[in-house]
């Protein structure tokens, strides 16, 4: 795909400057809109909106559960505003809206069949449905521009236009996607098709459905109904009608089939509607594995304990239901648990490539700060450790999240059935290897989750729906748009904690091999080390400076990461600010969004 836009561009250099304006070479754009493949290889172009695989990998590293090298600035007390000259990159990309409404006004060549004008206008109101629904979760009200404005054009310097008709224009841009597109689905899962304009309706219906249901402020919860149903519509195409044939992936097994929808090199077309396909003949790679490995290039991104918590037993029960869970060391807390915490995090016996030998790979503390080390998008080889050497293609959309959408449109609009539950939530537990629970709605309250996580929903059914979305969604970039919806931001300020430890001075094998792997010490430097043992000091008052790493009852207990930086909520960060450099360049933009 990227070398296709690369020639697209390099034979049509006027795509993306002003196409009435004939360039010396006397290049126009009839031979682009008055034919078929014109229309394609410029369609081509607007798929750099869409994650790359990389970017892809990374898209959860600001959330509840994501422990990290630092406190992101945006949660910092008074670390961010709209001055900063880095922020806004994503409110100053005008101009990929004005390559597509470019597309939209020109497609009219009386030499080509409607339909097939009807199907590429289609996929360019879908990038813009796109688009605008990215601008729209970010900054509320946004100017709506439907045409490509020129450098004289008055309403280069329009004000902000509301949220409700901006969100009805992203719907109306996706259904007529979704009837005049051609193509239903796509082997590569890499093409906009009639599944993913559908499935991404799903996503954006169940986002504004539930934002305006939770935030009253806006007085838009009367209307939070009718984008609910829309999502369960939309969700309900893809799970009904024969031509799609989604369906969850089970081919190798409960211990397998999760994590292989992250490290095939093609995707799993059955489950995966939409992604960004790596292929190393062409030389499109990610970088995933230095990302999740190393100790330096990214954020050291771990999960918190009290969200491994939340991962069930195999029989369907909470795992904080199991006597002395608090106390438990990482060996023992990991066994019998829902089949995706193996495929997301090292375990014991989880193993790695060195040099062409399977080796024991438990957690290692130069990466993780907690313990729970993430493997989710990780090839199991250390060749693909430095640089973006990843071959393995990534999801974007997938059908475990369009049933996660229909579950809990449906169980928010109060019209989930037992039969429904079972072909949504029950389905994807059961790849996961969990027995109990799987056909019928629950009807008892996890009081550790409920309070943990959601202590005002009292409703078991949700709170299940919310538990299966967070653990089956794990890292794929929908956690925090799903807080932001929720009204949930408090959940950002949670502690960072990890495994528990019994004692300093007393090393751990981590994965029960016989091999002590780390060691907790209050020495530095450490006297006698053992070969092999990673020692990471807890000591409080190391060098005299408060320890960001530390035990959380001194000698003994959970890790804690960075709990002497507080992370504080401020209801203003549901939306970002507008730069004030473009306030100050469009004065109409103002008012800023309220708190900054």
């Amino acid at each position: 795909m990227k070398k296709i836009i690369f020639a697209l561009l390099m034979i049509c250099g006027f795509v993306s400057c002003n196409l009435d304006e004939n360039p010396k070479s006397n290049v126009t754009k009839e031979p682009v809109f008055n034919s078929e493949d014109g229309l394609k290889l410029y369609t081509y172009s607007f798929y750099n909106i869409l994650p790359s695989a990389s970017a892809a990998t990374q898209m959860d590293n600001m959330c509840d559960y994501s422990v990290r090298t630092q406190v992101p600035d945006f949660i910092r007390e008074g670390a961010y505003s709209s001055q900063r000259s880095d922020i806004g990159w994503d409110w100053q990309d005008w101009q990929r809206l004005r390559n597509i409404n470019y597309f939209i006004g020109n497609c009219n060549s009386p030499s080509l069949p409607e339909a097939v004008k009807q199907n590429y206008i289609g996929i360019a109101r879908f990038f813009r449905a796109y688009y605008y629904f990215d601008k729209v979760k970010r900054y509320g009200d946004v100017p709506w521009i439907n045409k490509a404005m020129e450098t004289e054009d008055p309403d280069l310097y329009s004000g902000r236009d509301s949220r409700t008709l901006v969100m009805d224009s992203v719907l109306s841009d996706l259904d007529y996607a979704s009837k005049h597109i051609i193509m239903d689905t796509d082997p590569t899962s890499s093409l906009i098709t009639k599944a993913v304009v559908y499935a991404f309706k799903s996503r954006v219906c169940l986002f504004e459905g539930t934002f305006r249901k939770y935030h009253t402020e806006y007085n838009l919860s009367s209307t939070a109904d009718e984008w609910l149903k829309e999502s369960v519509d939309a969700a309900n195409e893809l799970m009904t009608n024969a031509k799609f044939k989604y369906t969850v992936y089970t081919a190798s097994g409960i211990s397998k089939a999760y994590r292989e929808l992250f490290t095939s090199q093609k995707a799993i077309q059955s489950e995966v509607i939409l992604a960004s396909v790596c292929d190393k003949s062409q030389s499109v790679l990610n970088d995933a594995n230095w990302w999740w490995t190393s100790s330096t290039y990214g954020s050291r991104i771990s999960l918190s304990r009290v969200f491994v918590n939340t991962y069930l037993n195999l029989d369907g029960t909470a795992f904080t239901g199991n006597p002395g869970y608090k106390t438990m060391v990482f060996s023992d807390e990991v066994k019998n648990r829902d089949k995706r915490l193996e495929q997301t995090i090292r375990t014991p016996g989880y193993q790695r490539i060195d040099g062409g030998v399977a080796v024991a790979a438990p957690p290692i503390f130069s990466y993780t700060y907690t313990g729970y080390q993430p493997i989710k998008f990780c090839l199991d080889d250390v060749y693909y450790d430095s640089g973006s050497n990843n071959d393995n293609t990534i999801p974007l959309i997938r059908y475990a999240e369009v049933l996660l959408n229909y579950a809990e449109a449906k169980a928010e609009l109060g019209t989930l059935t037992n039969s429904d539950w079972e072909k949504t939530v029950g389905a994807l537990r059961a790849r996961a290897g969990i027995t109990g629970g799987l056909n019928a709605k629950p009807t008892t309250i996890d009081a550790y989750f409920q309070a943990s996580y959601f202590p005002e929903i009292s409703d078991p059914t949700l709170l299940e729906i919310r538990r299966e979305r967070s653990i089956e969604l794990v890292f794929e970039g929908l956690r925090f748009p799903d807080i932001i919806r929720w009204n949930k931001g408090k959940l950002i300020e949670m502690d960072w904690n990890g495994f528990y430890v019994p004692a300093i001075e007393v090393p751990m094998d981590l994965n029960n091999d016989g091999i002590l792997d780390v060691c907790f010490t209050y020495q530095d430097p450490v006297k006698d080390p053992i070969k092999g043992v990673t020692y990471v000091n807890v000591d409080p008052n190391k060098g005299g400076k408060v320890n960001p790493q530390q035990l959380k009852n001194g000698t003994s207990g959970e890790l804690t990461w960075l709990n002497n930086l507080p992370r504080k909520w401020n209801n203003k960060f549901y939306l970002y600010p507008v730069p004030e450099s473009a306030i100050l360049m469009n004065p109409n933009l103002k008012p800023q969004n309220t708190g900054w």
